[in-house]
């Protein structure tokens, strides 16, 4: 299980109330499925009016500080990036976009989440697993 106590993530949590897009319900999905994950390394950077950051990482990564980020988009309604490197994942269905420069100044592969989607959260959430598991090699 990953160590998550994060007060700051726990104090945004529980200001945050969901709207009828239900990016909440994204967003905890997509936490509580890495919480699950042995070694994970989560660090929350909150940017009020821009964007709250959740960095993925994992101890064995040397090249990068991490391999995904979940960015909760401050907007009306709030809405999900989920970004990884371009090469650590795949994108069968072909749902996300590449964004140069996009991740801590390196291409990346980005998936907007507008609204709850049982079956896209699962499709981000198999990214989270390529990446996670790429990250876990070195």
């Amino acid at each position: 299980m990953a160590d998550t106590e994060i007060p700051e993530l726990d104090e945004f949590l529980n200001q945050w109330t969901d709207s009828p897009n239900q990016a909440k319900k994204a967003f905890l999905q997509l936490l509580d499925h890495l919480q699950k994950k042995e070694q994970v390394q989560l660090e929350f950077i909150p940017r009020q009016g821009l964007t709250y950051s959740l960095r993925v990482s994992h101890p064995n990564q040397t090249a990068r500080p991490l391999f995904g980020m979940v960015d909760v988009i401050e907007d009306d309604p709030r809405w999900l990036s989920v970004c990884f490197f371009g090469e650590m994942i795949t994108d069968p269905d072909e749902k996300g976009d590449m964004v140069p420069e996009g991740l801590l100044g390196e291409d990346a592969h980005c998936f907007d989440i507008y609204e709850y989607e049982a079956s896209e959260v699962a499709y981000v959430a198999k990214r989270l697993d390529e990446a996670f598991e790429m990250a876990a090699k070195g």
